[in-house]
């Protein structure tokens, strides 16, 4: 058996930015209705293609 120790990382001071995944600007974003449309098209196509033409799919 192995063990490990893990130490608590500290936190930052308030008014800090927290590391990690953050947003560029406090703007939010523009909805794009259409380049999500088709984007969910691209997706769907390409899962289409790998079912039928490959033959990829799970039991």
């Amino acid at each position: 058996m192995t063990t490990a120790t893990l130490t608590p990382v500290p936190r930052q001071s308030v008014g800090a930015t927290a590391a990690g995944a953050t947003a560029v600007s406090a703007e939010p974003r523009p909805s794009r209705p259409v380049g999500n449309a088709l984007r969910a098209v691209k997706v769907f196509a390409s899962a289409v293609v790998s079912v039928v033409i490959l033959g990829e799919y799970s039991n």
